[in-house]
């Protein structure tokens, strides 16, 4: 069973500190996240996606990035950053909130897979990291149209998915799939 949360703020200022700046960044992210995940749920009720808990997946998909070294946006963990969603993951397990994990553990890029965390040697534990919920889907695909470093822009879809090229043509045509089905 799945615990739904009244107001994820809560858990974010439990585990990130709300007078730091990377509070302000995670939130700001995070919100605009949220708030393109819900304009697809409204646009795409066929998608039957669960609403409530698109905002709150959303609003908590990257709480890890507390436990990664990432000055540029002030994280001073000691973790690589390419693990912010597996940690995120672990935190909201330890919460009590499984399928809000799922959807931290499966936002990176367009989502990774055994294939390319092998081929990158990328330092993320040997499983599909895919989303493979409706819900995972539009939360992945809604966090690649915003930086944490350029809080104030949205991407274009040509600029997104140019920031998905590192990624492989696996992510591109993920992504392009997500284009034509939620924009």
């Amino acid at each position: 069973m799945t615990i739904s949360i009244m107001d994820p703020r809560v858990l974010l200022h439990k585990h990130i500190d709300p007078n730091e700046e990377l509070y302000e960044i995670i939130y700001r992210h995070s919100r605009a996240v949220a708030d393109m995940a819900l304009a697809i749920s409204d646009r795409h009720p066929e998608l039957q996606a669960d609403r409530r808990f698109l905002e709150e997946a959303s609003l908590l998909h990257d709480i890890g990035c507390v436990k990664t070294d990432a000055p540029v946006i002030c994280c001073y963990g000691t973790e690589p950053y390419i693990r912010h969603g597996i940690l995120g993951a672990s935190i909201l397990r330890g919460e009590g909130l499984p399928r809000h994990a799922r959807v931290c553990e499966r936002h990176t890029g367009t989502g990774l897979t055994i294939e390319a965390i092998d081929s990158q040697h990328l330092p993320l534990p040997r499983q599909d990291l895919s989303p493979q919920t409706i819900e995972e889907e539009i939360v992945c695909f809604a966090d690649k149209f915003f930086s944490k470093t350029r809080l104030e822009i949205q991407y274009s879809p040509e600029q997104a998915r140019r920031k998905l090229e590192k990624f492989g043509s696996e992510s591109l045509r993920r992504f392009d799939n997500w284009c034509k089905r939620f924009l």
